[in-house]
């Protein structure tokens, strides 16, 4: 399940951990907002149990980083 409370990495452990993660990136349906899922490899049977995330493409990412309304969700 995707957990709002995890502690955010930085970036040195993003990259550290880089090749042991996997995400998605898209937009929820029902807000329309930028979701990125974060998560272990671990981790990626669970992704499949998440609401689906619609396409989302460069130009929507970049609006949301610069508006910094990109919602990030750990996923455990």
């Amino acid at each position: 399940m995707a957990s709002m409370s995890a502690p955010t990495p930085n970036a040195e452990q993003l990259e550290l951990l880089g090749g042991q993660l996997v995400w998605r990136i898209g937009k929820d349906d029902s807000s329309d907002e930028v979701v990125v899922r974060l998560g272990y490899a671990s981790a990626t049977p669970r992704f499949a149990h998440l609401p689906r995330l619609r396409s989302a493409s460069d130009d929507d990412l970049q609006e949301a980083l610069a508006k910094n309304a990109v919602v990030i969700e750990w996923v455990d």
